[in-house]
C-alpha cells in the first residue's frame, strides 16, 4: 500500500520553511488552509462519500479544496469551466453533488438546475472563520477520492471513479521514475480539472516535498520568463508547438531546466526533434488515461523515443490482445489493456459498463498499440478510429507520422468516412504550417513511396484548424461527423 496523499502533506507541512507555491502557500500553510476548508465542508453538513462539484477557472483554491476533501472524505469532482450550464447538467443529475462550488456569475444558473450551489469566495470567506485543527476520519486505500468525467466524445461522459490507492500509487511511481525532489520546481501551467494537471501535476510536487510556479493558464511569453526559475514543466503538446514559435526558446533560456514532460495527446517526432534542436532538452513524453492514470513513460535515463510513450510504469502491467482476447507476442498490433492499482475502480453507477470494459481483471483501453524489440510502446490510435478500407486494417498514427514528415505540414489527422467501394477510405485533414500551401494531388503522389497504397488518403483536406478538446486531444468523432458525405453520390 503506498503513502496516503494526505499523509504525505503532514510529512511536508512538518517543515516550517518548506514552500508549495513560490511566492505563495508553504506546505505548513497549505495544511492549515486545508483543514479551515474540511471544517467549513463539514459546518455546511458534508458527510464522508459525498461530492462537490467543483467548476471554476484556475486558482490556487482548487488545489487547496482538492486536499480538503481527501482529508474529509469528501468525493473530488472537478468539471471543466469552458462547459456550458446545459452540459454541466449532465454532472448535476448523475453524480447528485452535496454541494457544486462555482464562479459567482454561474450560481443563479446551477441553482435554477436544483443544485445546492455555493460561489468559491463565499466557500472560502466561511473557512476563514474556521479553525486550522480538523479530526481527519480514518479512511483507507479503496475509499473513493474524486470523480472525473471522461470528455464523452462518443455520447455521454461517463463518471471515473478513483481511489486513493490509484492516486497515491501513481503519484509514488512517478517521482521515482522521474526522479522528482524537494529541491524541483515546477512550472505548472495546465488546467486542474483534469488528472494531467491537477494529479500527476500536484501529486508529484507534494510526494516529492518541491514547489511549483502556479500559472493561472498557458501564455508562452509568461512561461518563457519563468524557465529560468523552474526546473520541470509538463505540457500537453500544443504548449510545445507555441512555445517553438517564439524566437525566445532557446539553450539559454532552457538551461535552468532539468526535465521537459509531455502528454494526453500524441506529440509528433517533428516536435520531439525541433524541441530537441533549439533546446538540447528531449521531451520525455507519456501516455496515461483518466481511468488508470498514468500508464506508461519514457525513461528519464536512456532514449527517450520520438513516437513512443516508453516502458510501462513500475507495478503497472501492460498487455497487447487480439480480437478474441489472446496476448499478442512482441511487435503485433492490438488493444492495450492494464492492470495494476493505478486502475479505477469503475465506472460512476454503470457497474454493466464497467463489466464490459474488464476482462480477466485487465482493463481494456479502447486503444490500439504495439511493443517494439525494445519494450517501447508505440499507440496507433484508438480502437474505434482504426480504419478498415476494403478489408484491410489501417492504423491513423502511421499515416499522421507520415504526414507530419512532410514538409509544410502542421498538424494531421486521419480519419476513416464512408465509401460505397471500400466500406471505409482514408481521409488526412491537414493544417499547413504558417506560410505555407499544402497541394492534395502533390501529397498523394508523394506518400507513393512511403506507404501501401491502401494507406493512402483517398482524399487530402486542407483545414484552418483541427478540432480539440481542452486537453490538446484532436476530435476525431467531429472531423467524421462533418466530412461523413465526403463520397456520396452526386
Amino acid at each position: 500500500m503506498s503513502t496516503d496523499v494526505i499523509v504525505r502533506l503532514k510529512e511536508m507541512a512538518a517543515d516550517p520553511g518548506r514552500v508549495w507555491i513560490v511566492g505563495g502557500a508553504t506546505y505548513a500553510g497549505l495544511l492549515a488552509e486545508t483543514g479551515r476548508l474540511a471544517n467549513a465542508l463539514l459546518s455546511l453538513g458534508l458527510r464522508r462519500g459525498d461530492r462537490l462539484l467543483l467548476q471554476v477557472e484556475k486558482c490556487e483554491a482548487v488545489l487547496s479544496l482538492y486536499l480538503a476533501c481527501l482529508r474529509a472524505g469528501v468525493v473530488f469532482l472537478p468539471v471543466n469551466p469552458g462547459y456550458t450550464v446545459a452540459e454541466t447538467a449532465h454532472f448535476l443529475t448523475d453524480a447528485e453533488p452535496a454541494l457544486a462550488v462555482t464562479e459567482p456569475g454561474r450560481v443563479a444558473d446551477l441553482a435554477g438546475l436544483g443544485a445546492r450551489v455555493m460561489a468559491l469566495p463565499d466557500l472560502l470567506a466561511l473557512a476563514a472563520g474556521q479553525g486550522t485543527g480538523f479530526d481527519d476520519p480514518v479512511l483507507g486505500p479503496d475509499d473513493l477520492a474524486a470523480i472525473l468525467y471522461t470528455s464523452g466524445t462518443t455520447g455521454r461522459s461517463k463518471g471515473v471513479m478513483l481511489s486513493r490507492e490509484n492516486l497515491a500509487s501513481n503519484a509514488e511511481a512517478l517521482v521515482g521514475l522521474w526522479r522528482f525532489s524537494e529541491s524541483d520546481v515546477l512550472l505548472h501551467a495546465l488546467p486542474v480539472f483534469h488528472t494531467h494537471g491537477l494529479f500527476v501535476a500536484t501529486n508529484c510536487v507534494l510526494y516529492s516535498g518541491g514547489s511549483m510556479i502556479f500559472h493561472h493558464a498557458f501564455q508562452p511569453a509568461a512561461v518563457l520568463a519563468d524557465l529560468p526559475r523552474a526546473t520541470v514543466m509538463m505540457g500537453v503538446p500544443t504548449f510545445y508547438t507555441r512555445l517553438l514559435a517564439d524566437p525566445g526558446l532557446t539553450r539559454e533560456a532552457t538551461a535552468h531546466m532539468r526535465l521537459f514532460i509531455s502528454g494526453s495527446a500524441p506529440l509528433s517526432p517533428a516536435t520531439h526533434a525541433e524541441w530537441q534542436a533549439r533546446t538540447g532538452h528531449a521531451i520525455l513524453e507519456r501516455y496515461g488515461m483518466t481511468e488508470t492514470n498514468m500508464i506508461t513513460s519514457n525513461p528519464y535515463e536512456g532514449a527517450r523515443r520520438a513516437g513512443t510513450v516508453g516502458m510501462p510504469l513500475p507495478g503497472v502491467q501492460v498487455r497487447i490482445t487480439g480480437p478474441d482476447g489472446a496476448v499478442l507476442p512482441q511487435g503485433e498490433a492490438g488493444a492495450i489493456e492494464v492492470r495494476g492499482p493505478n486502475v479505477f475502480k469503475g465506472y460512476w453507477r454503470l457497474p454493466e459498463k464497467t463489466a464490459e470494459e474488464f476482462r480477466d481483471g485487465w482493463f481494456v483501453t479502447g486503444d490500439m498499440g504495439a511493443f517494439d524489440a525494445d519494450g517501447y510502446l508505440s499507440i496507433l490510435g484508438r480502437a474505434k478510429d482504426l480504419v478498415i478500407t476494403g478489408g484491410l486494417n489501417v492504423y491513423p498514427a502511421e499515416v499522421e507520422a507520415t504526414l507530419d514528415d512532410l514538409p509544410g505540414v502542421a498538424a494531421s489527422a486521419v480519419i476513416g468516412v464512408p465509401h460505397p467501394d471500400f466500406g471505409e477510405a482514408v481521409v488526412a485533414c491537414l493544417v499547413p504550417a504558417r506560410g505555407a500551401e499544402l497541394d492534395e494531388e502533390r501529397i498523394r503522389v508523394t506518400l507513393r513511396d512511403r506507404l501501401a497504397a491502401f494507406k493512402i488518403p483517398k482524399r487530402v483536406l486542407v483545414l484552418d484548424e483541427l478540432p480539440r478538446n481542452a486537453m490538446g486531444k484532436v476530435q476525431k468523432a467531429e472531423l467524421r461527423r462533418a466530412h461523413a458525405g465526403l463520397f456520396e453520390a452526386g
